[in-house]
């Protein structure tokens, strides 16, 4: 009688530094970097995704080589524009006046280099 031995899984960590020459851990890094500089700086949560999918070969053959692509998706934290204050006037439109504010009326005094003495 045998016992069965477990399957080993191999490290993620060390399929993600080698798959294309190390090139997708080096863009999953700096996304990385991308995303706690967001965060920091803006105050809000973010997150990054990698995905990874695994297609068999054509024709399921047995053995075949299996295609594994590594997708990632980063959505930082941005900016946000400070609202700005409006009232309503009686045609419902958004205006900066004060619909209720009496309008002073200001006229333009010309400018001079005379002076009067006193």
């Amino acid at each position: 009688m045998t016992i069965a031995q477990p399957e080993q899984a191999a490290e993620f960590a060390a399929f993600l530094v080698n798959h294309l020459g190390g090139r997708a851990h080096e863009e999953v890094s700096a996304e990385l970097h991308q995303l706690i500089a967001a965060v920091t700086e803006h105050g809000k949560k973010g997150s990054l995704s990698i995905v990874v999918t695994v297609a068999p070969p054509q024709g399921h053959i047995d053995g075949g080589p299996l295609a594994i692509a590594i997708d990632s998706t980063l959505k930082a934290p941005k900016a946000s524009a400070p609202p700005s204050i409006y009232f309503v006037d009686a045609d419902g439109n958004a205006t900066r006046n004060d619909p209720r504010q009496i309008a002073i009326d200001f006229r333009t005094v010309p400018a001079t280099t005379e002076f009067r003495s006193v």
